[in-house]
């Protein structure tokens, strides 16, 4: 089992680079460790003993110390991220040894492999800030969401954003079909179905399609595969590692796998036009929705009904208000010539979701309920 936490953790995002280093003799532990850097998407560098200068020692984002080559790094400059691994549970030296050489961990395998394997893909993919997640829905059908979720992926990659959008509905026909990539190459969902445990985040960059300076991770166009809930918390998480942004288009229902989605946004917005039946339906959405998700926000969309505003829309839901969502004139055009929402910076879409990821990226304490306002205008 993993040992006591001795110091400050293992290196952050930027200080290091490249796969661990592994110092052993032991055949046996050796093939452990090879195969659970190969599990986190590492690619190691082994050496018998510490490598000869000081260098190859310090730049590993972190090192794996066998049992046996514990005397061997003696005399090894003392750094952040030194584990001492072996087998046998009851060694009455482990402790001595990991003091030596100055481990922050002590693991005993099998016990500690599950656990090693995240510190392993974190120390090579870097432990950052987390992407700033947003989640979609729509109050009722057709009520824009999907356009909404394009525009603000679109927004943010253009301003040089790190980003990634993901198609949570898989009855919605395949998000990419909005950004006009329906035929690139890349995985969709039904290639993560089987996903358990830890996702590579860049692995899973990679293997995305890139659409107009973004990833997209969309459902196929063949029969409906079941995404179980395992396999969305395993991808939604490694896409938050990678940092940036993430929008994620969800549907109305809400089940174990669309719940498991909302557990990891930091902010849901429900778009409901001005209408009563779809203010009606929007509360049971979002009645719903905020059993998991805590931070839900409205988007209000016209045209609107006598009587009623974004202001009441907000209020007769009891959700804070992010602002009306504009309409854009010769979208659906724009979008048969390949244009996606949000891809005209000009226009009234984008700019509104300009004006929303300026204000997402004000510290949380001091984002407040305010509105966006001024999008939509010229």
């Amino acid at each position: 089992m993993a040992g006591s936490d001795t110091r400050e953790g293992l290196p952050n995002a930027g200080e290091v680079s490249g796969g661990p280093l592994i110092v052993t003799e032991d055949a046996h532990l050796l093939d452990d460790l090879l195969r659970l850097c190969a599990a986190a998407g590492a690619m190691p560098e082994v050496h018998h003993g510490p490598p000869a200068g000081r260098e190859g020692w310090e730049r590993a984002p972190m090192v794996l110390v066998g049992d046996d080559a514990a005397a061997r790094c003696r005399g090894a400059v003392r750094r952040r991220g030194v584990m001492l691994v072996g087998r046998d549970q009851g060694d009455p030296d482990v402790w001595r040894r990991a003091v030596e050489i100055g481990a922050e961990y002590v693991l005993r395998l099998p016990d500690a492999e599950s656990w090693l394997v995240d510190q392993i893909a974190n120390a090579v993919e870097g432990v950052g800030r987390p992407a700033l997640t947003v989640g979609v829905m729509g109050g009722r059908g057709g009520s824009g969401a999907s356009t909404l979720a394009c525009a603000l992926a679109v927004t943010a990659a253009r301003s040089g954003r790190r980003t990634m959008l993901i198609d949570g509905d898989p009855m919605g026909g395949g998000i990419d079909v909005l950004l006009g990539g329906e035929e690139s190459e890349g995985m969709r969902w039904p290639d993560f179905a089987r996903s358990k445990g830890r996702v590579g985040g860049g692995a899973l960059e990679e293997s995305l399609p890139a659409l107009h300076g973004l990833r997209v991770l969309s459902w196929g166009r063949g029969e409906e595969v079941a995404v179980p809930p395992q396999a969305i918390q395993a991808v939604l998480a490694a896409a938050r590692r990678l940092g940036g942004v993430v929008v994620v288009d969800l549907p109305r229902r809400v089940d174990d796998s669309v719940a498991e989605a909302l557990a990891q946004l930091d902010a849901g917005l429900l778009v409901v036009p001005g209408e009563l039946r779809a203010v009606a339906a929007a509360k049971r959405v979002a009645s719903a929705a905020g059993t998991v998700l805590k931070d839900l926000r409205v988007v209000a969309r016209g045209p609107y009904s006598a009587g009623l505003d974004e202001q009441w829309v907000a209020q007769a839901l009891g959700l804070p208000l992010v602002g009306e969502l504009p309409l854009e004139a010769g979208l659906v055009a724009a979008g048969s010539s390949g244009e996606p929402p949000g891809g005209d910076p000009r226009g009234p879409l984008a700019r509104f979701c300009a004006a929303f990821w300026d204000l997402a990226d004000i510290p949380r304490g001091a984002e407040g309920a305010t509105a966006v306002s001024g999008a939509g205008g010229p």
